[in-house]
């Protein structure tokens, strides 16, 4: 009989680390900057703004619909994709919550780089 397997996860590790794939590649990165400045972005539009294949593009963004960051609304014959609010803010908070930070006291987390020049 099969070993049975059984989940040492929880669904929100999982779901983290869904995210964390889909964010793992800096084209998937600039996609997600692209679509952040936009309301909605058509796929045809994102070939002329990322130096890369249209197939590779659309690769691309599998991942991030697989991962639920991106959404894509047919109207034939194009896609246009914008981003998954919902998801994305699950995944600021799931991904934030991986590692607390653990700093030194009189230390501070510079969120904004901003911050530092106008000191």
């Amino acid at each position: 009989m099969p070993a049975v397997k059984t989940n040492h996860y929880t669904e929100e590790q999982e779901q983290a680390a869904r995210f964390a794939k889909a964010l793992a590649h800096p084209v998937r990165i600039a996609i997600l900057q692209l679509l952040n400045n936009q309301t909605c972005c058509y796929h045809g539009n994102m070939a002329e703004e990322l130096p890369i294949a249209k197939s590779t593009l659309s690769q691309h963004l599998n991942e991030l619909k697989d991962a639920e960051l991106i959404q894509g609304n047919i109207t034939s014959p194009t896609v246009r994709y914008c981003i998954n609010r919902d998801k994305w803010n699950l995944a600021i908070r799931l991904l934030s919550g991986i590692l607390p930070p653990n700093l030194e006291p009189n230390v501070a987390i510079v969120v904004n780089p901003e911050q530092l020049i106008n000191k």
